[in-house]
């Protein structure tokens, strides 16, 4: 596939600014031009989330059920025995999932057991074939290496939004506490899954800085999530208005552009979208979105398998094979 469109880590933020601002179809025939240099526009990834450890959280984050400072109707939850883990991550293959990631409501990783147990499961998810990912909040490189040597694929950290507007969020870590565990992360040989959330109170600027942040890092992310705000009852951000589905048409279409070879993916949200508007979504270069079993992404309701391989199919589009599968298929 020939690829016309460089890449590029020297933006600057009129750059993407100009592109952000561009009369919405034209953003998008832009960004469809793009995705289909960059990646195959029949093919998107599925990715399961599974919480492994839900609740309790000591961070501050305005927009998450699992603080423990806020009242929610998030039931606390135990990390996950590692056989029950393997489970999900089997059923999640059959279901067509290529990657799988592991979420554990902690500010940082501590090594201990449970550490151990994190690092057990990795491997377990690894011999099956699947990407395997984690998001377990801040961690050091030697932690980063442990979790590499385990088999460990990609890391999620995001950002969240801009690190102008960050402190509004959260005040419990830095922004450049997420920056440093970005860092730790590449270093370890870990590929990197980062983006944002909009719907928070953010200004467009905002959701520009937060682009140019990753934009302009010396590798762009392998994965870029963008999510739309899960209004979680008894968070400090439950009447924040429903994010408008042609702003995240218009994040994901500036994602794709300026950063044409990472996945983009749909993440939070889509349970308020119809099929319309998803496809506007994949259209404007999304190529990746969440799934499970139990119709939740982490502790909000998601659409289910079922449901999201109807859409697929009446779009046209099917999983992307995962990478093991791919290589037999080109041998044979």
């Amino acid at each position: 596939m020939d690829k016309k469109t460089k890449l590029r880590n020297d933006w600057t933020k009129e750059q993407i600014e100009e592109i952000f601002n561009q009369p919405l179809l034209e953003l998008i025939y832009q960004a469809a031009t793009v995705h289909r240099e960059w990646h195959n526009p029949e093919e998107i990834q599925i990715s399961t989330l599974l919480s492994i450890k839900t609740g309790g959280c000591v961070e501050d984050c305005s927009y998450c059920g699992q603080a423990a400072r806020y009242h929610t109707n998030i039931k606390v939850q135990a990390l996950l025995p590692t056989e029950k883990v393997i489970e999900h991550a089997q059923k999640a293959k059959d279901s067509g999932s290529s990657r799988f990631c592991m979420a554990a409501a902690w500010r940082e990783v501590r090594n201990n057991r449970d550490f151990d147990r994190v690092i057990d499961m990795v491997k377990g998810v690894n011999k099956l074939g699947l990407e395997v990912c984690c998001t377990l909040g801040m961690l050091t490189e030697e932690q980063a290496v442990r979790l590499q040597e385990a088999g460990l694929y990609a890391y999620n950290h995001n950002l969240d939004t801009s690190e102008q507007y960050y402190e509004e969020i959260i005040s419990t870590r830095t922004f450049d506490n997420r920056i440093n565990t970005i860092n730790n992360v590449r270093n370890a040989g870990i590929t990197v899954c980062s983006g944002g959330i909009i719907g928070l109170g953010e200004t467009n600027g905002d959701r520009i800085s937060m682009l140019l942040t990753l934009a302009t890092m010396p590798k762009h992310p392998e994965s870029v999530p963008i999510n739309a705000l899960a209004r979680v009852p008894g968070t400090p951000l439950e009447n924040n208005p429903k994010v408008d589905t042609w702003e995240m048409v218009r994040m994901i279409a500036t994602a794709r552009i300026v950063m044409p070879s990472s996945m983009v993916r749909l993440s939070a949200g889509r349970i308020e979208m119809d099929e319309t508007e998803q496809a506007w979504c994949f259209m404007a270069g999304a190529n990746s979105i969440f799934t499970g079993e139990r119709e939740t992404l982490l502790v909000t309701p998601n659409p289910g398998v079922s449901e999201d391989m109807q859409m697929l199919n009446t779009l046209g589009l099917k999983p992307k094979k995962r990478a093991e599968e791919a290589w037999m298929e080109s041998i044979q």
